[in-house]
């Protein structure tokens, strides 16, 4: 088993006033070689958007991704003519392949969004740039984790052109809950959303990250009430 842990205050710290982010793995004007990536997840950047401010349209290419808003509203829209707008409870998907441009903008003059933006490796390059969008219930995360990105179509959540899965969970203190990875050669990163728990007695708290490969299951335990978000990636 080999682990990694990226406590809260360890992140890079870019402030562009429109702008505060909190980067997991290197990413812009943030360079750590040793935050390059965990597997395949790529970026983890926890991004506060000022009131009617965003991302110009800009491209991409060649990854996978994934956006989760956790307040506020997200407006998106894409070269392949999609506008909409995602929320608190929407996760949203977008398969860059052979090239994709898209805006992401905050929809609200009098509230900013807060919302996790996460990249990873795709599975196969150059493939045809697709967009996937779900409205999830929160409460079918309540003590159990709820499936918000997977490799296939026909499985609960957005897909992606990766073998990787996602999970959210919202854990009321001393309940405990194991997970039991789907991959071959995967690992798993968890990144603490509120509160603080443990990961076979590793403590985490608010907004830490810790990467574990080389296991076939893990057991998380709420010490307070907790919500966390599980990364399943593989790892070459």
């Amino acid at each position: 088993m080999k682990t990694v842990i990226h406590k809260a205050d360890s992140r890079g710290n870019v402030n562009f006033g429109w702008l505060q982010s909190r980067h997991s793995f290197s990413f812009g004007n943030y360079y750590n070689p040793e935050r390059m990536s965990f597997g395949l997840l790529r970026v983890l950047n926890d991004d506060i958007v000022a009131p009617g401010m965003g991302f110009g349209k800009h491209p991409h290419d060649n990854m996978e991704i994934i956006s989760i808003p956790l307040h506020g509203d997200l407006e998106h829209k894409d070269s392949l003519g999609n506008t909409t707008v995602i929320k608190e409870g929407d996760v949203q998907a977008m398969t860059a392949g052979s090239g994709i441009y898209h805006s992401e903008y905050n929809k609200n003059k009098d509230k900013e969004v807060r919302f996790l933006q996460i990249w990873v490796f795709p599975k196969e390059r150059d493939v045809t740039p697709s967009y996937d969008q779900i409205s999830l219930r929160v409460e079918d995360r309540h003590n159990k984790l709820q499936q918000i990105v997977s490799p296939d179509k026909n499985e609960s959540g957005v897909t992606i052109n990766q073998d990787a899965w996602f999970h959210l969970s919202e854990i009321d203190k001393g309940v405990e809950i194991k997970y039991e990875l789907k991959g071959r050669d995967t690992g798993v990163y968890i990144f603490v959303l509120e509160g603080d728990l443990s990961i076979d007695q590793q403590q985490l708290n608010k907004r830490d990250g810790m990467g574990i490969s080389g296991i076939s299951s893990l057991h998380i335990k709420a010490d307070t009430d907790s919500q966390v978000l599980l990364m399943e990636v593989p790892m070459n």
